[in-house]
């Protein structure tokens, strides 16, 4: 179907308001007073803004079923891991990994997202395809374009309460094998592909060798595919480079060919003067996770800095058992202020915010016609609607959605043209919430029996 969305503010916009038309998942045309034709649905966008949709750039659906675990609620990221994903993962099945996919998709979607990047590490020596295929069914169900960014690990690492788990890493054969496997039968090229997969070890300083990562790095350059993992949300990471391997963190991941503008990195907190400075020559890019990285007290990523340096900036939710919300609005709202707080009220702009959780995103995860609202453009787009009582009294509609923050009503969200979301949807995610508390159950139910 093809659409004309009518009369909505739009960010970018000189006129104020603005006529959308889609044709063929693509924005074919942008004006005022268009006059929709025959085979065209009218969406009527008053009283609303139009924004590109947000990607999304790290995130854990798995960790949807795992919100505010009383064990892990005062933690920081070490005894965090050990009480909550190293305690739980394990015991997830197909089914429960459905529901959770499913879960956070809802709520990246009602929060603007309309690509999700999900770094997925539920993978061992005895891991089940299945668990996987659950979340490209989901993405595929919920009309969410996605990027899979296949993690794991090859040893045990250095990482607290991972040995308590009770799983055997894969063999890197074993790794490569499964990575090709998803590659030939999920990977597509194109430019508006719905389904992406990247090479992501878990963390490339506890979960594999130097070798192991520059063959993987090896695998993904050889067909192209994009490189993702785990880097400094703790100095834990320099401290054990350092004790291994004789240098910083992103020093390390230079000497293992993990350096490079088809590579990012989750957080960075504790990134130095000279970590940017290499990060920026070589274009490596930043997910900044600020609400998981404040719930956790890792501290707040130097993204200022690394934006004055040329660094690729983008912005990530992060998994829900750290950043409970599930939402990528509530990210922007966060980035907008927690720089402020830090460097003054000029380090960030609602604008320049925006511009990382769209057009930042698209371009670091490999698209480079989303993330616009311009002739040409991949039609991802999302309608909020800023009528609702918590925006109708901000003065700048266009910024509403940031400055505001959740509660966010989303009129309707169109990825590749499609209509994929819409408010009147609400009621029919009940039946997801029954299931989703069913496997939070059945979760506490095999970890009480195993009394882990």
């Amino acid at each position: 179907m093809n659409y004309l969305i009518k009369q909505a503010s739009a960010i970018y916009s000189q006129s104020g308001h603005q006529d959308i038309r889609i044709q063929d998942g693509l924005i074919t045309e942008l004006g005022s007073d268009l006059l929709p034709s025959h085979h065209e649905h009218v969406v009527d966008a008053r009283g609303c803004v139009v924004y590109p949709g947000f990607v999304n750039t790290h995130h854990h659906l798995a960790q949807s079923v795992l919100k505010g675990i009383p064990a892990g609620l005062n933690d920081g990221l070490g005894e965090w891991l050990a009480h909550v994903p190293y305690r739980y993962w394990p015991q997830i099945t197909p089914e429960i990994m459905y529901c959770a996919a499913k879960l956070g998709f809802y709520e990246l979607l009602r929060s603007g997202v309309t690509t999700c990047a999900d770094h997925h590490y539920l993978y061992h020596a005895n891991s089940s395809q299945e668990v996987e295929d659950a979340v490209w069914q989901a993405a595929e169900e919920m009309g969410i374009r996605f990027v899979l960014c296949r993690g794991g690990a090859t040893v045990k690492g250095s990482h607290k309460g991972l040995a308590k788990a009770g799983v055997e890493p894969e063999s890197l054969e074993m790794m490569l094998a499964r990575l090709d496997h998803s590659r030939r039968r999920y990977h597509q090229d194109e430019q508006n592909a719905m389904r992406r997969l990247v090479v992501a070890p878990t963390s490339i300083v506890h979960s594999s060798t130097p070798d192991d990562l520059k063959m993987l790095a090896e695998y993904a350059r050889a067909h192209q595919l994009r490189m993702h993992s785990h880097l400094l949300e703790v100095e834990f990471d320099n401290q054990q480079a350092l004790a291994k391997y004789g240098c910083s963190a992103v020093e390390f991941a230079q000497r293992c060919d993990w350096l490079g503008e088809d590579v990012w990195f989750a957080h960075l907190v504790n990134a130095t003067d000279a970590d940017i400075a290499l990060l920026a020559n070589t274009q490596t890019g930043i997910a900044h996770c600020p609400t998981s990285n404040c719930r956790l007290g890792s501290g707040i990523a130097p993204v200022i800095d690394m934006a004055k340096a040329g660094m690729p900036i983008s912005i990530g939710v992060d998994g829900s058992a750290s950043a409970e919300s599930g939402s990528m609005l509530q990210e922007l709202n966060l980035t907008w202020l927690l720089h402020r707080a830090q460097h003054g009220a000029a380090a960030t702009s609602v604008n320049g915010v925006i511009e990382w959780a769209s057009v930042g995103g698209a371009s670091m995860v490999g698209f480079n016609h989303l993330g616009y609202i311009r002739e040409g453009a991949v039609a991802d787009l999302v309608l909020y609607d800023i009528q609702q009582p918590r925006m109708a009294g901000c003065h700048s509609e266009i910024s509403a959605p940031v400055v505001c923050g959740e509660p966010a009503q989303i009129k309707a969200t169109f990825i590749n043209g499609k209509r994929v979301y819409q408010a009147s949807d609400e009621d029919a995610y009940q039946e997801l919430v029954a299931s989703v508390r069913e496997s939070v159950r059945a979760l506490n139910r095999k970890v009480a029996v195993l009394g882990i």
